[in-house]
């Protein structure tokens, strides 16, 4: 596909003590590393299409590195800068997690409370905790996935209005007994810190966390028009790079509804972790996967936790209509990496951009997870990569599956994933990384690579016939 990114700018800004807060330290990364980076980010931008990108990376607290590429209104040929406010979606959770655990240490509510003791008329309110709505194990239906069928996500909505896009509907699965990602818990969340702190959501992550933070630079959605560097997201559109629409500010909220700079957001990201923000034992449970019956969820409260190439990553990713996000951070090598990008493509470029800077800072942690372990079969590994193949086009047809799994590709699986992995292009290795046991099923565990920062984890459980009858992925 021809890609008019070709023609963008790299924008090499200096990096300048004195354009950062003073808060914020700078030293320099080795320029064959930033070679490596810059070539890695530009990329990605090409390969999905980007149209700009902000980036920093911190190691031991102290910027190294920061970037900006392309542009951020593509209309109009205005280049992103390192001062470009993006919408940071989801990154919005860790600010109302950390707004629920201050209101706990002083005394105004427990985690363990359930969310019946301050919205008794919301739909399973006294099934749920509120640490379950943090750590999503609530089992609470997505009140994003109703709004955005109803066609509302961009049209201003009350609370109350939001909460009946999931009245009348049951609970995914028992609290507390699986993990699965809803919105939902933030949204009730940012209600609650309204009700006990009797200050609007808005006012108190401004007054409590925001301004502690130091952050000058970090709004709502709400104020985009009247931020003179506001990049403009974009999404595709029938195979067209198009602008995109901006969520309600009331819609978003609590759940994702602010709008920052690299800059504002590492700031925060020191706050939060030298006890500004909330306590050093808050942050731990923060940052600390819970568990449920599957096991550790890979998210705390506010943050994933979880690992790439078999180092502890902690972050979150942001997702919006027209901006994807991601603020990382690896605690082994004190590394912190924040992307931002103003469009929507899976796999998200955020996310991806991160991951590829991370491996372009650790070579030698990349090159070791490029190694496969021992035991791999090569006539699996095979089969693997011949039905991935099929898997993305969308084929339920595959002479691989067994036939229970073929019935689900037939009754609509194979599309949904075809439409979730084709995106990701075409694999560039597959890296044996051994089996797990799941419920007593033995699953043979790959590393799927597509490019710089690009990967899948994806699994296969076979009959005893050799067909696939189960999948793992992610």
């Amino acid at each position: 596909m021809t890609r008019w990114l070709r023609t963008l700018p790299l924008l090499c800004l200096p990096v300048s003590i004195g354009a950062l807060a003073t808060s914020i330290h700078v030293r320099q990364i080795d320029p064959q590393v930033a070679k490596h980076v810059d070539a890695d980010v530009q990329a990605i931008m090409q390969r999905t299409g980007t149209p700009g990108v902000t980036i920093l990376v911190a190691e031991h607290g102290h910027v190294v590195y920061r970037h900006a590429y392309g542009w951020r209104d593509r209309e109009h040929h205005k280049p992103a800068t390192l001062q470009t406010e993006y919408e940071i979606g989801s990154i919005t959770k860790q600010f109302t997690a950390a707004a629920i655990l201050q209101l706990q240490e002083a005394g105004k509510l427990h985690l363990d409370d359930k969310l019946s003791v301050y919205l008794p008329n919301v739909p399973h309110a006294s099934e749920v905790t509120l640490r379950q709505l943090l750590s999503h194990t609530s089992g609470m239906p997505d009140y994003l996935d109703a709004v955005d069928a109803a066609g509302a996500i961009d049209k201003p909505a009350s609370f109350q209005k939001l909460v009946s896009y999931i009245a009348g509907k049951p609970l995914d699965f028992p609290p507390g007994s699986h993990w699965s990602y809803s919105n939902t818990g933030y949204l009730l969340a940012g209600r609650v810190i309204e009700l006990v702190s009797h200050q609007t959501y808005r006012h108190y992550i401004q007054a409590h966390l925001l301004d502690r933070a130091g952050m000058t630079h970090t709004f709502t959605v709400a104020h985009e028009s009247k931020l003179p560097d506001m990049a403009v997201g974009y999404d595709r559109e029938k195979g067209r790079i198009e602008r995109a629409r901006t969520i309600a500010a009331s819609v978003g909220w609590a759940a994702g509804f602010l709008v920052s700079t690299v800059d504002d957001v590492q700031k925060w990201n020191l706050a939060l972790r030298s006890g500004k923000i909330v306590a050093p034992a808050d942050y731990a449970l923060m940052s600390t996967s819970v568990k449920t019956q599957q096991g550790n969820a890979g998210y705390g409260l506010g943050l994933f936790v979880d690992d790439i190439d078999g180092q502890p990553r902690v972050g979150h990713t942001g997702g919006s209509l027209g901006f994807t996000t991601a603020n990382e951070y690896f605690p082994r090598q004190h590394l912190q990496v924040i992307a931002y990008t103003n469009f929507v493509d899976n796999p998200e470029p955020g996310e991806t951009m991160t991951t590829a800077i991370f491996e372009d800072m650790n070579p030698a942690i990349a090159a070791a997870a490029m190694r496969p372990a021992p035991g791999e079969e090569p006539s699996i590994t095979a089969r693997v990569k011949a039905y991935f193949v099929q898997m993305q086009a969308g084929d339920a047809d595959s002479p691989y599956l067994a036939d229970k799994l073929a019935k689900k590709m037939h009754a609509g699986l194979a599309k949904r994933l075809g439409g979730e992995f084709k995106g990701y292009g075409k694999p560039t290795a597959f890296v044996y990384k051994g089996t797990h046991v799941d419920a007593s099923v033995t699953f043979h565990d790959y590393v799927i690579r597509f490019g710089p920062g690009s990967m899948l984890k994806f699994g296969v459980a076979l009959d005893k016939a050799g067909k696939i009858s189960s999948l793992s992925l992610g």
